[in-house]
């Protein structure tokens, strides 16, 4: 199950998720360019681990995705992977959105991975193989109070993974990784305008869920590693859900 030596990019990759991603891709000695808007922290995180290369990206850009594609391609003269982990969140009901949320929304986690989607498959193709891995959310499966938005546009990742499946066979192995409760700067910020502290609704949760815990950014990025590697090879098309049991019973 090793990706050592694969060249893989981490898109979001200075927070949450995708850093967790670096970091443990990084450690099991893949070669590995890091993607995200923030500057300050992906310079910081490549200085510290040494083996990550950190290319400024908005991935609702079209130009900027090329631009990562291409800058990686002429760093490591090849893709094996792309984890795609960048993503927006508003809260909110239908009555409550405005434009601005809709561009922001759904230019980074639907238009997003088309762009990736888009640049990657003329990549695995002249190669013969690649692997795309999505980060979306069992909030593509569960309605969410007052995350209408958000949830839809982590739905449509769920129906991109079959389509890049299908249009793409034999050369872009499609995947996607639906997380539930991860200890992540995005759910604390769901967590705005409670009246306990965050510690205490984290634990209140942690009992709801069936392996008593939250997850943790590692526990997406191990399981990521897993879908990168050729011991994955027949997992196409699907979605992998890592929620630690609750879509039986959601602790929400």
């Amino acid at each position: 199950m090793s990706i050592e030596g694969k060249v893989v990019i981490v898109t979001g990759g200075t927070s949450g998720i995708g850093e967790g991603c670096v970091r443990h891709f990084a450690q099991v000695g893949a070669k590995v360019v890091a993607a995200s808007i923030q500057q300050d922290e992906g310079e910081a995180l490549a200085d510290e681990l040494g083996n990550v290369d950190f290319v400024y990206t908005d991935v609702s850009d079209e130009a900027q995705v090329k631009a990562l594609i291409d800058g990686t391609l002429a760093l490591h003269g090849r893709i094996d992977a792309c984890a795609s982990n960048a993503g927006a969140w508003r809260q909110g009901k239908v009555t409550d959105f405005k434009e601005a949320d809709w561009d922001l929304i759904m230019g980074v986690n639907v238009k997003g991975n088309l762009y990736l989607a888009k640049y990657l498959a003329p990549v695995f193709e002249e190669q013969g193989k690649g692997v795309f891995v999505i980060t979306t959310s069992v909030a593509a499966f569960i309605g969410f109070p007052e995350h209408a938005l958000y949830c839809m546009s982590k739905a449509a990742l769920d129906a991109l993974v079959r389509c890049l499946t299908t249009d793409h066979p034999g050369y872009m192995r499609t995947v996607a990784i639906c997380p539930g409760t991860i200890d992540t700067p995005m759910l604390a910020a769901t967590a705005a305008g409670w009246t306990a502290p965050l510690e205490e609704l984290y634990e209140d949760i942690a009992l709801k869920i069936p392996v008593r815990r939250l997850g943790q950014p590692e526990d997406v990025a191990k399981a990521a590693a897993f879908l990168m590697s050729d011991d994955a090879g027949y997992v196409a098309g699907t979605s992998l859900f890592l929620e630690g049991g609750t879509m039986g019973l959601p602790p929400w």
